[in-house]
């Protein structure tokens, strides 16, 4: 008569059997007795449905308000670059290639402000660099100023509202120029220039609240405390050439402001 005690099962035996069923597709391990998952309590146990729940804090950061702390730090133009590459509350910078500061002579008499860099800026991390800033340069040369100039009276120091690039050279947000306007600010206080050119609708908006670029320039107005020249763009001046002929009167608007101080 045949015993009816379980075997013990051989190592080997165990293994096989284990690798056949892992080829038959079994992935998890069940218990010996059966267990019905439809048969949940109605309700959650009392110590979990008592216990509160952790309250959701909420803290709202002000940018322009963490922009302007930070550019009143800065004691120097270097410190001012520093402040504004440690500046993480503008998206622009996290699709830029390079923060564009600026160019030219730091105690020129002239300061212009433009809107904001383009892909060739972007690229060199210099402002006014492309088709518009070969333009500018020869705008500038036409009335004796070069960026590269050395004596203040003949250079000009140039900088953007934005230094990161907006994507696809779209226009600059309202709250974009908000947020970076504190920095602006400071960097026209740091450079202390005797009169301000505003290049294009987005250099008036932040530096007069203005907008209407075609009725604004060839008129002085103030600026930060500075005298101030709305002109054109020179990447309208690119895409409108018939706009140049009110360009040259500005410039020489320009030309007589310096003379006259």
């Amino acid at each position: 008569m045949e015993s009816t005690q379980p075997q013990e099962m051989d190592w080997h035996l165990a293994r096989a059997l284990l690798e056949w069923q892992v080829e038959m597709g079994v992935d998890e391990c069940i218990s010996d007795e059966p267990v019905d998952r439809f048969d949940l309590p109605v309700e959650a146990p009392k110590a979990r449905r008592n216990q509160p729940e952790a309250p959701v804090v909420r803290q709202e950061i002000d940018a322009s308000d963490i922009a302007r702390q930070a550019a009143q730090g800065a004691a120097s133009l270097e410190a001012l670059r520093e402040a504004m590459a440690a500046y993480e509350h503008c998206d622009l910078k996290r699709g830029a290639r390079n923060l564009v500061f600026s160019d030219g002579n730091p105690k020129a008499r002239v300061m212009i402000l433009g809107e904001a860099p383009g892909r060739d800026e972007d690229r060199e991390g210099r402002p006014f660099v492309g088709r518009a800033g070969q333009l500018l340069d020869r705008m500038l040369g036409a009335i004796g100023l070069a960026r590269g100039a050395e004596e203040p009276e003949e250079a000009v120091y140039i900088t953007n509202v934005l230094p990161w690039r907006p994507p696809q050279n779209r226009d600059p947000k309202p709250e974009e120029i908000a947020m970076m306007l504190p920095f602006v600010q400071r960097h026209v206080a740091l450079v202390q220039p005797q009169v301000l050119v505003l290049m294009g609708n987005i250099a008036c908006q932040a530096a007069m609240n203005k907008r209407g670029i075609l009725k604004l320039r060839g008129t002085w107005a103030q600026a930060f405390g500075l005298p101030a020249l709305p002109m054109t763009h020179p990447a309208y001046l690119l895409r409108q050439p018939q706009a140049k002929r009110e360009a040259w009167s500005d410039l020489l608007s320009l030309r007589a402001k310096l003379e006259d101080l």
